[in-house]
């Protein structure tokens, strides 16, 4: 004979505390990053076997203009980015509305009433309404630096997609920065340098690891109450 089983205050008390703390730890581990292309440190090799060597000068697999400094064109090169990004907006919006109204009203004649009762008869209203609502926005970023980028592809219309990372640590903290786009090679400076103005499909990453880094994010304990209050 089988008997149900009852679960007491506590052990409900118990069950409950344990699943909230579940659902709560669930999202303590998000952690949310840029869209770099990879791979950043090294350039893929290519999927398909260059061409043969026919004896011929000119070979369109390794060409480069004879009379030209040097620039990137082909998987493997590298290109210096001059990272230059300034954005700035501001959004202001402000409502206002107000609306009143009055209503009066009195009694000249009634038949069979003395004028004299009416003379004290009115009656008056007063309406008011008023809204006021202000909304401001404002969101600046400013980034420069300089990184040097590898060519891992190159589209059929002759544009480079490139990537590129530097880690710099000094003793326990590390500072990483990852960058990624697609550069038109007509955009390329003299000393094969280009603008990040210039790139399309910016990715940008510039985050930190070690003691500083842990230092700026909020403990697992107050993110648990946060995700966990509603309020």
């Amino acid at each position: 004979m089988s008997m149900p089983i009852q679960l007491r205050p506590l052990g409900l008390a118990a069950v409950a505390l344990a699943a909230v703390t579940l659902c709560g730890c669930s999202a303590l581990g998000l952690s949310h990053s840029v869209d770099v292309a990879v791979p950043t440190h090294a350039a893929p090799l290519p999927n398909t076997a260059p061409p043969p060597v026919n004896g011929a000068i000119f070979q369109a697999s390794q060409y480069r203009p004879l009379f030209e400094d040097h620039r990137a064109r082909l998987v493997g090169d590298t290109i210096t980015v001059q990272i230059i990004e300034k954005v700035s907006a501001i959004q202001k919006s402000t409502s206002t509305i107000d609306k009143s109204g009055k209503v009066s009203a009195g009694l000249t004649a009634v038949p069979l009433l003395p004028a004299s009762l009416l003379s004290r008869t009115s009656a008056t209203g007063n309406s008011a309404n008023t809204f006021e609502g202000k909304g401001s926005t404002e969101n600046t970023n400013d980034f420069s630096g300089v990184i040097t980028a590898t060519v891992t592809d190159v589209l059929p219309n002759g544009h480079l997609l490139i990537s590129g990372e530097k880690q710099i640590g000094v003793n326990d903290n590390i500072d990483v920065l990852r960058f990624s786009g697609q550069v038109d090679p007509r955009s390329i400076q003299a000393g094969n340098s280009v603008a990040s103005a210039q790139i399309a499909n910016v990715r940008l990453e510039h985050k930190g690891r070690g003691a500083q880094a842990d230092a700026q994010i909020i403990g697992w304990l107050a993110r648990f109450f946060l995700t966990v209050l509603p309020i």
